[in-house]
């Protein structure tokens, strides 16, 4: 295959440049400035030409829940549902066609529309001995019976992720709900120029390694996987990472270490500060274990383990930047690329600490598209002042100090977006606001771009083999349909894939 284009970023350089790429298989053969010659169109069997659009590298997303995303679509279908009856009639057909063994699941279910007292009246006298689960479409609670509380642990007012874990297994080995569901997921990325994420798997991911392995065995996979043990339902797991770091060897699968939530958003006072709340006399109202988490970092970085840990609070930050300091280090940086998630609100001194060890930032560039401008700025007012908020999302700092920056979206929270990270990381807007918001803090889109791609791959520890568009690394390759570096930033959200190639393959085409 070879591929020409008026507008080839190629990850190492700064700005686009007419060029082509020669692909082989699954590798980049040849990589060069202009136009290729007649003879080397001649001996291709496929000749691919862009002229608007941006040819770049495939991106990585940094941060991703498959097992959240799946809760979106699990069991039956509730969203029309408004009453008792039609509840009961969609369980009870699901019931007969899919025969549920461990638990009955619903998603979609929308609590205006539906009153959850009634439901779960409802659930009690048809389902009794049978646990459960229905989700609401935003996953912010579910319907529940008392047989799944009882088996499950959980109530609709802890309906989240740390909680339902317990019932992950459940639809993670469901192969007729997973089959659909994960190749569904994979179109969902390709189709945002993903072809790499790093997701993070509960505990021993409760068997979903084995689906990953088996589709790794049989090809396929239309996006890379790295996956994280989040420690929930039992302690760090160190014989689990061992097993999976020799069991998963390719370039397609990978253990890559473990991931935790330290402390927890500012807007509700979780976040940890280095001085006290604006107008309060606390830094946290969390209490959080930090022996403990520092022990279970230095004894994974001890056997080669990596660790990704949530901080948005400069205190939670600075407190992670000491942690790091202590592990083991090749050249005067960390050995093992422990990275630092989200990272809201930030002290520039500890910036520059991480940027020496060469950490890398896992950054929400879409985070601002969650809540209108005022509502965001309200919050960092009144929670930490004016003053101190000049440091909130400080990307440029990052960059400045050295950090490996890359992109990730928590999702399902945000789908991947590489328009909406320029939008709002490097234009420095908001919505419902004209004015850029602390424009000094932004990124340039170059940099944007670097960090979807060879900073996500340095993350991963794959910078050699992906990343950037060079000759000898694999094809990994996303189109858009324009030159993302020079287009308006004001509509740049409109801009769309409409090309992706995995491995070699094309595996999206718009």
């Amino acid at each position: 295959m070879v591929i020409t284009a008026q507008h080839l970023f190629d990850g190492v350089n700064s700005s686009e440049y007419e060029g082509y790429l020669c692909l082989k298989d699954n590798r980049i053969v040849q990589k060069e400035k202009g136009k290729p010659s007649k003879e080397i169109l001649e001996q291709s069997d496929h000749v691919l030409q862009f002229t608007e659009e941006l040819v770049m590298p495939g991106i990585t997303d940094t941060h991703t829940f498959f097992t959240g995303y799946a809760v979106f679509h699990v069991g039956a279908d509730l969203s029309e549902v408004r009453d008792n009856k039609k509840g009961l009639e969609i369980l009870e057909a699901y019931e007969k066609k899919h025969n549920p063994k461990e638990v009955l699941l619903g998603h979609g279910w929308q609590p205006e529309k539906w009153n959850r007292q009634d439901g779960e009246q409802m659930l009690e006298e048809n389902y009794s001995d049978r646990p459960v689960i229905l989700f609401a479409a935003d996953r912010s609670t579910c319907m529940m019976n008392l047989a799944a509380k009882k088996k499950y642990q959980f109530t609709p007012e802890t309906c989240y992720p740390e909680s339902y874990y317990r019932v992950m297994s459940a639809y993670l080995n469901d192969r007729e709900f997973i089959d659909q569901e994960f190749s569904d997921y994979m179109t969902l990325m390709n189709s945002r120029g993903v072809t790499t994420v790093k997701e993070m798997g509960f505990d021993d991911f409760y068997g979903f390694t084995e689906y990953l392995k088996e589709m790794e065995e049989n090809d396929r996979l239309r996006m890379r996987i790295h996956f994280m043990s989040q420690p929930v339902g039992a302690p760090m797991n160190l014989p689990y990472a061992r097993k999976m770091r020799d069991q998963f060897t390719g370039d397609k699968v990978r253990f890559s270490g473990f991931n935790r939530m330290t402390d927890g958003t500012i807007a509700s006072g979780k976040g940890e500060l280095k001085e006290a709340y604006a107008g309060k006399d606390y830094i946290c109202t969390e209490n959080i274990p930090w022996e403990e988490i520092e022990a279970d970092v230095l004894k994974a970085d001890e056997e080669g383990f990596r660790w990704s840990l949530h901080a948005q609070g400069d205190g939670a930050v600075g407190k992670i930047a000491d942690i790091y300091e202590k592990c083991q280090k090749s050249g005067g940086k960390l050995k093992n690329r422990h990275a630092i998630t989200d990272m809201e609100f930030t002290s520039p001194d500890d910036l520059e600490r991480l940027g020496k060890l060469g950490g890398s930032a896992e950054l929400y560039f879409q985070i601002m598209s969650l809540d209108p401008a005022d509502v965001l700025i309200e919050n960092i007012n009144r929670t930490i002042g004016k003053e101190r908020g000049k440091y909130y999302w400080n990307r440029r700092k990052m960059q400045d100090s050295g950090m490996n920056l890359s992109g990730a979206t928590d999702l399902p929270l945000m789908i991947t977006s590489v328009p909406q990270s320029i939008y709002y990381s490097c234009g420095g807007y908001m919505d419902g606001r004209e004015e850029t918001f602390q424009k000094e803090n932004t990124i340039t889109v170059s940099e944007m771009l670097k960090a979807w791609t060879a900073g996500g791959q340095r993350n991963l520890g794959q910078e050699n083999i992906l990343g950037t568009l060079e000759e000898g690394k694999l094809a990994d390759i996303t189109v858009f349909d324009r030159n993302l570096l020079t287009a308006d930033i004001k509509k740049i959200r409109e801009a769309k894939v409409i090309m992706t190639i995995m491995d070699g393959q094309i595996v999206y085409k718009k």
